[in-house]
């Protein structure tokens, strides 16, 4: 008598099967039904391995649907889209977006497996509502890089455009960290959205390695000192770039308030976005060495990303790491020694001479003085013409 195996062959399946047709008149209750029962599953599974059956074609599967329920592509469109999307899918010049195939299982049956051609699979809850982000917005501004359709087509595809543009997280888990100058909602949908188009930037670019103990107080110290030359925002990045930390300038989008952040990439290598949000050399130099305090003194690995509102310095209603990165930022653009030696004087003096004679003295930019003077006296119309207004995002057009 042949005993119960796992059906590995050809051989295996043929000796099964003829073994199977001395049990077909097997007693019930019987030691031999047993064995029927038991090689009816084995030789099943075998079949369904070594033989398994094609799914329809999706196109064929919704016209055989429409044939059955006497529908036309009218009735499709629905389902579809208008009557031209309908045809651009039964005539297989478009893929049948994730929306669509939604819409068609649930309005005209047809299974998901079938029309996501996977077997045994099936639809999950999707994890972004087209509402829910600046989508518009991230449509003009290529967001979605790999799509080159009209905004109305985007939207029809927008579950698969968002899941690539995350795509970057990887199983990369981010705990957003806000400072926040104003009482204004910031729209966290979109700083997650503008993070993953930054990280997407980020892998772009070809950089050697990043080596933590490298990134010193005094590498710091070596950026601000850029800051004294017409091109220094750009020198600052390159600068960066050499010690394997990516500088990304991208536009921020609507209601995130965001000046700057930074955030581990998901191979660990800090990354530094800025939006120039503020087109003031001040500000540029206070944001740039904020969030390099951070990466310093907080990033590490454990998940956080920072995300600043630097428009008027960081203020106490910061939390501690916000206020840590604001006082360590504003020691290395002017160390507080020198700053207690001639905070007086600047504070009461209305002559920019002074500004930049001081400014020269520390090696480093005008703006970074002035602004330090605009931000301690909150008084924003001082030494307007030191603060280079209108000078940055022109050096970063290619980045925009």
């Amino acid at each position: 008598m042949m005993k119960p195996k796992v059906i590995r062959n050809d051989a295996d399946h043929e000796a099964a099967l003829a073994h199977l047709e001395t049990l077909m008149n097997a007693i019930p209750g019987s030691p031999e039904e047993e064995d029927l029962e038991l090689f009816s599953i084995l030789i099943e599974k075998y079949e369904e391995e070594r033989f398994p059956i094609e799914l329809p074609d999706p196109i064929e599967a919704i016209k055989f649907r429409m044939e059955q329920q006497g529908l036309t592509r009218k009735d499709l469109e629905q389902y579809i889209g208008s009557q031209s999307k309908v045809s651009e899918i039964l005539n297989r010049k478009k893929p049948l977006s994730l929306a669509m195939i939604r819409s068609l299982n649930k309005g005209l049956g047809i299974p998901a497996e079938v029309l996501l051609e996977k077997t045994g699979k099936d639809l999950i809850e999707t994890p972004y509502n087209l509402h829910d982000y600046p989508f518009t917005e991230m449509y003009k501004r290529g967001y979605f890089k790999s799509f080159n359709g009209t905004l109305q087509d985007a939207k029809q595809y927008a579950e698969e455009l968002f899941g690539e543009l995350f795509s970057v997280f990887c199983d990369l888990k981010t705990q957003q960290v806000l400072c926040r100058n104003s009482n204004k909602e910031v729209d966290e949908n979109a700083l997650t959205a503008w993070q993953a188009r930054v990280l997407g930037l980020a892998s772009e670019y070809e950089l050697p390695p990043y080596i933590q103990e490298k990134f010193t107080l005094d590498f710091i110290r070596d950026i601000v000192k850029t800051s004294t030359f017409s091109t220094g925002p750009t020198l600052a990045k390159e600068l960066l770039e050499k010690r394997g930390i990516p500088l990304v300038i991208l536009s921020h989008l609507p209601h995130t308030y965001l000046d700057g952040a930074c955030f581990n990439a998901p191979s660990g290598r800090p990354v530094v976005g800025m939006t120039l949000r503020h087109d003031r050399l001040d500000n540029f130099w206070f944001t740039l060495v904020h969030e390099l305090a951070h990466i310093y003194l907080h990033l590490g690995n454990n998940g956080l990303a920072f995300f600043d509102d630097t428009e008027h310095g960081t203020h106490h209603s910061c939390n501690p790491q916000e206020i840590e990165a604001n006082d360590l930022a504003s020691d290395l653009l002017i160390p507080n020694d020198v700053w207690d030696q001639v905070k007086v004087d600047l504070m009461s003096t209305n002559r920019e001479a002074r500004v930049m004679k001081i400014a020269d003295q520390l090696g480093i930019s005008p703006a970074i003085v002035a602004g330090r003077i605009r931000w301690e006296s909150t008084d924003y119309t001082r030494f307007a013409p030191l603060v280079g207004n209108n000078t940055v995002k022109k050096l970063f057009a290619s980045d925009n």
